[in-house]
């Protein structure tokens, strides 16, 4: 069964001031390019996409504009402060093509190591389940502190996720969610958070762990690494050809492409 083609809302309007660099995050060169080009590469190459809307700050200079990658259409949208008015600009901004009822997708600018595959697997079994997210289980103990930062509790990982994009919900539905929640003056994290307010309950539909954001200069290294085992760039840094970070176990995806 052929999977319906989407188009996708990419909120870049942010200026990530918690990776302390000189320009907005998603402007900083990542083995040689921006950041954000590798994310839009990744999305265009994506056959289930159909188009692709960046939701830029007002007066952002380092936008390289054009209208389409590859065979790809490539729309812009100015933005809001935060993440939930930035979204809302990129779905009203969508075609008039794309009705209330079409599934849009909304993918972090700042992760662009997502896999084309887990994008199809999330439109096919998302849509059938209504809206849904890509996701990945807690693997690692779960520590609550008090207000000294000492352990306060260990909290359980069983039906725990880490919310991953893109997600996945109906154009009418999340502009009425995220409308909703602005109304309320309620701060959104992810567009599940404010479908979830809205009385739904998107699936969680496992990705990849190698699907980063970029948050710090780490993650930044990290992404390089990744990237460098699909594509053969970088510059070696993250222990290529020491061992380290898994070379020679399988581990972020030696030997499996992952």
């Amino acid at each position: 069964m052929a999977i319906e083609r989407s188009w996708c809302v990419v909120p870049a309007a942010g200026r990530g001031a918690r990776f302390g660099a000189d320009r907005p995050k998603q402007y900083v060169a990542l083995a040689g390019r921006p950041l954000i080009e590798w994310t839009l590469d990744r999305l265009a190459a994506t056959p289930c996409i159909a188009g692709i809307v960046v939701v830029l700050a007002a007066g952002d200079t380092g936008w390289r504009a054009r209208e389409r990658i590859g065979d790809t259409p490539l729309l812009t949208a100015t933005g809001a402060g935060e993440r939930s008015g930035s979204v809302l600009a990129g779905l009203r901004a969508l075609p008039r093509e794309v009705g209330d009822d079409a599934f849009v997708l909304v993918h972090d600018a700042a992760r662009p190591c997502v896999r084309s595959d887990d994008i199809a697997r999330l439109v096919e079994h998302g849509a059938a389940a209504g809206g849904g997210l890509l996701a990945a289980p807690v693997r690692d103990t779960l520590k609550r502190a008090d207000g000294e930062t000492r352990v306060a509790a260990t909290e359980p990982r069983e039906a725990r996720w880490r919310a991953l994009t893109p997600q996945l919900f109906r154009r009418g539905e999340l502009v009425a969610a995220l409308e909703r929640a602005q109304a309320e003056g309620i701060t959104i994290t992810d567009e599940s958070m404010a479908m979830e307010r809205a009385g739904h309950r998107p699936l969680l539909v496992e990705g990849a762990e190698s699907n980063i954001k970029v948050t710090t200069p780490a993650d930044l290294a990290l992404a390089e690494y990744l990237l460098s085992r699909e594509w053969g760039i970088g510059n070696g840094e993250w222990g290529m050809g020491n061992g380290e970070w898994g070379i020679g176990n399988g581990e972020w995806g030696m030997g499996n492409g992952e």
